[in-house]
């Protein structure tokens, strides 16, 4: 079992967090029209995939803002902002933001993507909804990059997962 640190606390992750190297299992999550939206529709592109608590905080909120901004720059690449928050604070979020380089994703009706890719909280003050973290998948299918950010508070490295779609 995974763990990451929220504000210096220990919290345990459900599962064992998506290794690089794997191929990444197909997932249906929820658009902001509350249709679903499936990896399998992504093939042959590069898929980034920003993982977080909730859009109703500062770090989250600002992930999605600057991987909305890398996300312009990278031919083949998709991102995914992907959290439990309802569909329509996604949209909210995203039309008060101006947010278009970024698909926003709710996980609030399914389980299979947060246990298979080993992101949902066990417990701690944020329990049930997904920890932060990074996912690459490459046009293969595989998984090419992978960070679960230590602390939930913190920001992922930017700079390592935009290297690692350049590759």
């Amino acid at each position: 079992m995974a763990t990451t640190k929220f504000k210096g606390q220990p919290v345990k992750i459900i599962g064992e967090f998506i290794k690089t190297g794997t191929v990444a299992s197909d997932f249906e999550l929820v658009k902001t029209d509350l249709s679903s939206f499936f990896l399998k529709d992504l093939k042959g592109k590069n898929v980034i995939l920003n993982i977080f608590p909730s859009l109703d905080t500062s770090v989250c909120a600002t992930s999605v803002r600057k991987f909305n901004k890398l996300a312009a720059s990278l031919p083949d690449t998709v991102v995914l902002a992907i959290s439990k928050d309802l569909p329509f604070a996604h949209a909210r979020f995203c039309t008060t933001e101006g947010i278009e380089n970024v698909i926003p994703l709710s996980d609030f009706r399914f389980s299979d993507f947060d246990e298979s890719y080993g992101v949902r909280m066990a417990d701690g003050p944020l329990g049930g909804l997904l920890t932060r973290a990074v996912v690459i998948i490459g046009k293969d299918g595989k998984v090419m990059y992978t960070e679960l950010v230590p602390e939930i508070t913190q920001e992922p490295d930017y700079d390592k997962a935009i290297e690692a779609v350049k590759k």
